[in-house]
């Protein structure tokens, strides 16, 4: 009688049990589908960039609109928002889900990093253009600390706490740009001046935006500006206070105009094309604040826009300034440092942080 044959169960090959997910810049999506939808979140989050934007060279116009994509997703998630505005039908989202949101973003923007796929569209562009360019983990949790102090509701108390808002919020993004325009992460003063211009940008939107941030239960003025001006505490749109209200809005914008004034030392070493886009931007939201201030307690009975024509001149008058490139020297340089500003950062330490709950696995 035969004898039965002994069938011995074989082990699977590891990698038939478990498979791990390759590295891959932009996680695995093909860059011409990451350069588009980055481009339309441009194009919907910011007209005046984008029109901007139109003149760099197309290599740095990708990276930049990579970028963007990011800033902006990032933002949107911070505030439970979609291109800056409450999703149809869904109420604005409270600070108890702030710890879950802003701890995604860490989450995926690490993913992003590490070249994992994170089925964002943004979050894989923002991997590619980390890649290509160098960007650091230290300079992306900079900016998503500004995503941070909005989502957690804070509001600066004095001028060294407006410094380290629009910092967070635009400097540091200025400083990423910066670098993927082609400026080595070892040149300080450079990057120093491109955190300026940023802070710039931030200060115009302040000024304009006054009147929507209070509609939103929002406020950048800090307090000790409100003291000093005998406002209450949320009494600062009552009409009785326009006048207090323009002040502070011109001292913004003479903040602005300083900080904008050093970021042209920097713009000067850039390439042509880079130039050319980054001084038409300064010009347009320069234009902005002065128009705020010129506006003076008028300045929001209606939001303060650049029409196509004024854009066109700005972007006229951005070509010539980046030919000659002979900038002037600022009469005073900003008070505020990207140095003494980070210097201040770490001795506020950590924000105060809501509770975290655990993300489910699936996310």
């Amino acid at each position: 009688m035969a004898r039965a044959r002994r069938i011995v169960p074989r082990m699977l090959a590891p990698s038939r049990i478990l498979r791990t997910t390759p590295a891959q810049p932009g996680g695995g999506r093909s860059r011409e589908a990451l350069v588009e939808r980055a481009r339309e979140a441009i194009e919907q989050g910011s007209r005046s960039f984008h029109t901007a934007s139109m003149l760099f060279d197309r290599e740095t116009r990708e990276r930049v609109w990579l970028l963007y994509a990011w800033c902006r997703r990032c933002d949107d998630l911070a505030d439970g928002q979609d291109h800056g505005r409450p999703p149809e039908g869904h109420p604005p989202q409270d600070l108890g889900d702030a710890g879950k949101r802003l701890r995604a973003i860490r989450l995926l923007t690490g993913r992003a990093f590490d070249g994992l796929p994170t089925a964002e569209p943004a979050f894989d562009a923002f991997g590619l253009v980390a890649r290509e360019c160098g960007l650091t983990r230290e300079m992306a949790e900079d900016v998503i600390m500004g995503f941070e102090l909005d989502a957690l509701g804070w509001r600066p108390r004095t001028d060294a706490d407006l410094a380290r808002y629009c910092y967070h919020v635009a400097g540091a993004v200025g400083v990423m740009m910066a670098v993927v325009m082609g400026v080595p992460g070892s040149d300080s003063e450079t990057l120093d001046r491109a955190c300026d211009l940023g802070i710039a940008f931030q200060l115009s939107n302040i000024a304009r935006d006054i009147a929507e941030d209070d509609a939103a239960d929002r406020c950048y003025l800090p307090i000790e500006w409100l003291v000093e001006q005998d406002i209450e505490p949320g009494q600062h749109m009552k009409p009785h206070h326009r006048g207090e209200l323009a002040a502070m809005a011109a001292r913004l914008v003479g903040h602005m105009e300083r900080h904008e004034a050093a970021a042209r030392l920097g713009v000067a070493r850039l390439p042509f094309r880079s130039r050319w886009a980054v001084l038409a931007a300064a010009r347009i939201y320069g234009a902005i604040g002065r128009e705020v201030r010129a506006r003076g307690p008028a300045a929001w009975d209606r939001r303060v826009t650049i029409g196509r024509r004024e854009k066109a001149g700005h972007i006229a008058g951005a070509f010539w300034e980046a030919l000659k490139n002979r900038p002037p020297e600022p009469d005073a340089m900003p008070e505020w440092t990207r140095g003494s500003i980070l210097i201040d950062v770490r001795m506020a330490g950590p924000i105060a942080k809501p509770p975290m709950d655990p993300l489910p696995d699936d996310e």
